[in-house]
């Protein structure tokens, strides 16, 4: 049974930054990519970031691209959200999650496994 647990989320003020991770827990299959998506209420999910395991191949939503950056540890299977200059937009609930298949990085849908979620809450 994979499991996905994230955590480094939190209560912050705008301009600092918090460093996600996500690790990866009972994998029996080989990952493709890992990826970062974000809920804030009343909204639709939404792609924050993305990185391929093996070529290490990066993607970024619009909204968090300069200020983020994803990166792996193939070694412990975890991946991580640094994410820099946090304003009040960025307050969500940030999951993590596994892609097995090639769909593309940005595609929601193709991501197999989802973890619970980190709440990343941004003070003005």
């Amino acid at each position: 049974q994979v499991q996905l647990v994230e955590s480094g989320g939190g209560l912050v003020q705008s301009g600092d930054s918090l460093r996600l991770s996500c690790e990866v827990f009972g994998r029996t299959i080989e990952t493709y990519a890992m990826g970062w998506f974000r809920q804030a209420p009343g909204k639709d999910r939404e792609f924050v970031a993305g990185i391929s395991w093996a070529a290490g191949n990066t993607a970024y939503g619009d909204s968090v691209k300069g200020r983020f950056t994803i990166s792996k540890d193939n070694a412990k299977h975890v991946v991580y959200l640094q994410m820099n200059r946090l304003t009040p937009e960025d307050t969500a609930v940030y999951y993590c999650a596994e892609q097995t298949l090639s769909y593309g990085l940005t595609y929601e849908a193709g991501y197999d496994y989802w973890g619970q979620g980190t709440q990343v809450t941004v003070s003005s």
